[in-house]
């Protein structure tokens, strides 16, 4: 198990208009990959003045809120969709409006465990007020940072010691300040589970069939001891969502400048499509270790994959 140097904890982040699809399957809550690209960018502004590196991300939902609505005489969402701005284009010519945009955005309040390494005090205030400026200047999964007050909103650092218990004991602390909230997870067992179960009779199953039986609602038949037939729900144990968890490469990494149209013309250029498997919200009071709550980022360019992964094992102790 990694140890950390310690923990930190930017809490209850208030986010405006962040990205609700992630992937081209999915809508919802966003990537851990947009998290730990948060993170990366964070480390990397405040690496200027402080020596420190983020080994690791935890990532708690407080409060999600899609900006979606009902339209008159449908069942199914819709986004709420604007055109930025009204006249664009050719089209502000023609004096008509510019053409939709398709996105999806999203409301949200977060809290971001942070594992790192490096020198630091006990009760670094100086960094901790450096950091909280640096955050408020961001932005995070696309969305806004809305700047908050009060003590619930200051980051909290903690320290890792050498003594497990008295680190046993300091995380118990620091998940009351995660609660209520649920915690995001990876769960490929659940994914692998059923991929077995499916085979066992449909044998060409694979495991996209897997992750969407896990996730779709299922309405089935049972008879009960009269006779009687009625409908009911099979839903999977827990709460568990499709994730995309990164990239996949489609081709080989090409030359700086040999794309046309790139963002970067200095960074080697690859295509890449979405990863998925399955992923899990907890309530952050039933995991016991730090490290089942880390969010990492892993790379194999000799296999074209890019991926973020959990650490979470179901080797927990549900009465810490």
């Amino acid at each position: 198990m990694h140890e950390p140097d310690g923990l930190l904890l930017l809490p209850r982040l208030r986010v405006q208009n962040a990205n609700a699809i992630s992937g081209p399957l999915t809508w919802g809550f966003p990537s851990p990959t947009a998290f730990l690209g948060f993170a990366h960018a964070l480390q990397r502004k405040l690496q200027e003045k402080w020596d420190l590196r983020f080994t690791g991300t935890g990532i708690v939902c407080h409060w999600f809120d899609p900006q979606t609505s009902y339209p008159a005489g449908r069942h199914h969402q819709v986004f709420n969709l604007s055109r930025n701005p009204i006249r664009a284009g050719y089209k502000k010519y023609e004096d008509k409006d510019a053409a939709l945009v398709e996105e999806g955005r999203a409301h949200m309040e977060i809290s971001l465990l942070l594992e790192t390494e490096g020198d630091m005090d006990d009760e670094p205030t100086d960094f901790l007020q450096d950091m909280l400026e640096t955050v408020h200047g961001m932005r995070l999964a696309g969305g806004s940072l809305i700047p908050a007050h009060g003590e619930a909103h200051r980051p909290h650092w903690q320290p890792w010691w050498d003594d497990e218990e008295d680190n046993r004991t300091a995380f118990r602390e620091l998940r009351h300040r995660l609660l209520p909230g649920f915690a995001l997870v990876q769960r490929p067992d659940l994914l692998e589970q059923r991929l077995a179960e499916l085979r066992d009779e449909t044998p060409e199953a694979n495991t996209l069939d897997a992750l969407l039986d896990l996730c779709a609602l299922h309405i089935e038949p049972e008879s009960d001891d009269r006779g009687a037939t009625k409908w009911r729900y099979r839903r999977a144990s827990g709460w568990i969502v499709p994730l995309p968890v990164g990239y996949g490469a489609l081709s080989e990494t090409l030359e700086p400048g040999e794309v046309g149209n790139a963002r970067d013309s200095q960074t080697p250029f690859r295509f890449v499509e979405s990863l998925y498997s399955l992923g899990q919200w907890l309530s952050p009071h039933r995991i016991g270790d730090p490290g089942n709550l880390m969010w990492r980022q892993y790379s194999d360019e000799d296999n074209g994959l890019y991926l973020c992964a959990n650490d979470y094992t179901t080797t927990f102790n549900d009465k810490e």
